[in-house]
């Protein structure tokens, strides 16, 4: 998944000269909290909820400076996206730096922004939850085969799996999630114990702290 397919492209921006209190009203109406500065064509910083207001915790519609201007409070010069980044990469950027959005240009054209809303919108997407569909997580050894012979055993039960996602779990071991196209995972997770599979979830007995 790339970034090109997780972000807005109806792209609401400001202008420098714009004050605090005008880009607070926009925030308001528009519900949102990130506004890209442009100086003409030209992407010249960022603009946040908490630029507005200094930095506290308030909400937007009470700014520090509200005839103050979007130029003096813009994060500058703003961190950017490309549409063909991978979606991970620009999650990694934005957990880095501890940022909220990532407007993304195309060459000098701003094009599009992505959101910690949007990357939450495509970890669903990418773990199949919206749509129907039963979890099975297991923690296989890290070494070859052991994948391949998780989904032959799936494929021989005529089930079909939506996604895959993996990570190391940093003991020799890696955790896999699956999504399949059943909401029945008990029997599923029962025969991949038979054959030796160590299934997380679901849990053989009820889990107690």
């Amino acid at each position: 998944m790339l970034v090109r397919d997780i972000m807005t492209t109806a792209v609401i921006t400001t202008g420098p000269e714009t004050t605090l209190g005008q880009v607070c009203e926009v925030m308001q109406a528009r519900n949102i909290r990130h506004l890209p500065v442009m100086a003409g064509d030209r992407l010249v910083g960022v603009i946040t909820d908490r630029d507005v207001h200094g930095g506290s915790s308030k909400l937007c519609f009470a700014p520090s400076q509200p005839e103050g201007l979007v130029r003096d409070a813009m994060a500058r010069p703003p961190q950017t996206a490309h549409p063909l980044d991978p979606v991970e990469d620009a999650a990694r950027t934005m957990r880095a730096l501890k940022i909220g959005c990532l407007p993304v240009l195309d060459g000098e054209r701003l094009v599009g922004i992505v959101t910690g809303i949007d990357l939450l919108d495509a970890l669903l997407r990418l773990t199949g939850v919206d749509k129907a569909s039963g979890r099975i997580e297991l923690s296989l050894a890290d070494r070859p085969g052991g994948l391949a012979r998780l989904t032959a055993l799936i494929a021989e039960r005529q089930l079909n799996i939506l996604s895959i996602l993996t990570y190391p779990e940093g003991t020799g071991q890696v955790r896999t999630v699956l999504r399949v196209n059943t909401l029945e995972t008990r029997p599923l997770a029962a025969a991949l114990r038979d054959t030796g599979f160590e299934v997380v979830w679901p849990a053989e007995k009820p889990w107690r702290s």
